[in-house]
């Protein structure tokens, strides 16, 4: 096995350490506090994918159904989702977004934005938003591989 150079080391740990301050960061900003990562990783998928049942939103999460019937729960207690009969299997109900939850999500969407380009505005100079930008194109590349 090639030994890896320090410089890729060095790289992967101060990739790992930003990033997970970055997203400690976003979620302050988020304007959901009272939501855990796990429900706001729902809410999510909701808004992307459209209406899914239980079991694909545990699947797709990795968790248990319990553990994805007690995420739903707490965020059906927000007025964020609603059930409804799945067309296609009347045995199975499907969840999605209340026009609150997607309200909830395009909101916190915009303060993380908002919040950012205010940092980049006020904290950079045009060459560093430059560099930050080439940056991520090379990020890109590192999660396609």
């Amino acid at each position: 096995m090639t030994e890896m150079p320090m410089s890729a080391v060095h790289a992967a740990r101060e990739i790992r350490v930003v990033f997970s301050r970055l997203r400690r960061r976003l979620r302050e900003v988020a304007g959901l506090d009272d939501l855990t990562p796990s429900q706001l990783a729902v809410l999510s998928r909701l808004d992307r994918g459209g209406p899914a049942s239980m079991s694909d939103l545990a699947a797709a999460e990795r968790v248990r159904p319990q553990s994805m019937a007690a995420t739903l729960a707490a965020i059906e207690q927000h007025g964020f989702i609603e059930r409804a009969p799945d067309p296609a299997d009347g045995r199975r109900q499907l969840v999605s977004l209340t026009p609150a939850g997607t309200e909830a999500i395009l909101g916190s969407r915009r303060q993380r934005e908002e919040w950012m380009a205010r940092s980049l505005t006020d904290d950079f100079t045009e060459d560093e938003r430059q560099t930050i930008l080439a940056a991520l194109e090379l990020m890109d590349r590192l999660v396609e591989r």
